[in-house]
């Protein structure tokens, strides 16, 4: 168990073997789930909620909400839904999962429509991912320097969904209008070998520094001495990196690729379209002739009263109280807020 990320929470990892038959892991998983849920009810803990998160999880905590009486939430942030990759497998999963949540939590309002988009409904309400305002806390004043820096922060993905080409490209162009920039990327993948050899052929590697995987506390410094983030992407269910931005009172140019519709304002940045190297030549060139526009505290101000931990934490808690209200039992067999939720993810398996 890692102790930092857990934060004193008490945390079970579970492991499983892979089903014989492509797709038929789950079951593995689902069996698991409730194995380890069997094990933390003979240790004492008795749960009066399930979240979890992404439907995957979901399709173990319905059946345990079902077998034990508990009501499910759910959040979802997964890009195979505004993408249209998901299997005929996985949309019966997360139509069983969603249809008997009590409440299912998509991370914005475009994921909500591109669920829905496959005919599965549920009672949705957005709930969006929150951002540590104390590690990524504001800059003192815009850097102000006479290069300024621009930042990109993503995954080097094979197929490309965070629009690296499409940014490259974009510079290129920029190139020829002006000089007075440079850009840092932080992130690592499979692609990066291609990313550093278009950015080879399009002669900008003296402009456009790969820097690797950065441990969180430097990407909030380099962000707190940027003068613009940058989102290229094809796909973005939310797109964290662009609130921890605006914590730090960085202005942020992003495409209209989904999440970011919903919170990139004129008032914090920029939206223009996806896929299209042109149209975002002209917002980067925009953005920088306007960086004044952006006050740091006012960027800063926005990200906290929307989403820190604070924030998301209460809409969380307003959740719960909804969901325990209908429970049948005695006010005072509930503990904490209102009784005691178990969480469970993909990758940790079942946590508490």
């Amino acid at each position: 168990m890692d102790e930092a990320l857990a934060e004193g929470i008490p945390t079970y990892r579970v492991r499983h073997g892979c089903a014989s038959v492509p797709g038929w892991s789950f079951l593995w998983e689902t069996y698991s789930a409730l194995r380890a849920f069997q094990q933390i009810r003979r240790e004492g803990f008795r749960p009066d909620l399930l979240h979890a998160h992404v439907f995957d999880a979901g399709f173990a905590a319905a059946l345990l909400g079902k077998l034990y009486g508990l009501p499910v939430v759910i959040s979802e942030h997964f890009s195979s839904f505004p993408m249209k990759t998901l299997s005929g497998r996985q949309v019966r999963k997360a139509r069983f999962a969603f249809s008997r949540a009590q409440l299912v939590l998509p991370v914005s309002l475009p994921l909500q429509r591109a669920i829905e988009a496959y005919g599965i409904r549920a009672r949705f309400r957005v709930v969006p991912n929150p951002v540590d305002t104390v590690l990524f806390h504001p800059k003192a004043a815009a850097p102000g320097a006479a290069v300024k820096r621009l930042l990109c922060v993503c995954f080097f993905d094979g197929r490309h969904l965070k629009g690296i080409p499409v940014l490259l490209q974009a510079l290129a162009s920029l190139r020829k209008k002006r000089e007075d920039w440079v850009l840092d990327v932080i992130g690592d993948g499979p692609a990066r070998d291609g990313y550093v050899k278009q950015a080879t052929e399009l002669a900008l590697l003296d402009k456009v520094s790969f820097l690797g995987a950065r441990p969180h506390a430097e990407v909030a410094d380099r962000m707190r001495g940027s003068d613009l983030l940058i989102v290229s992407s094809l796909y973005e269910t939310f797109s964290v990196v662009a609130i921890e931005a605006l914590a730090t009172g960085t202005p942020v140019l992003a495409t209209r690729c989904g999440g970011p519709e919903e919170f990139i304002t004129p008032e914090v940045g920029m939206l223009v379209p996806s896929n299209d190297a042109e149209a975002l030549c002209r917002g980067i060139d925009h953005m920088l002739d306007h960086l004044g526009d952006f006050p740091p505290s006012r960027l800063s101000a926005y990200a906290a009263e929307r989403f820190s931990l604070a924030s998301v934490g209460r809409q969380l808690h307003t959740v719960y109280e909804e969901c325990l209200d209908r429970l049948t039992v005695p006010p005072d067999a509930l503990g904490g807020v209102r009784g005691r939720a178990l969480d469970a993810d993909r990758q940790s398996g079942v946590g508490a």
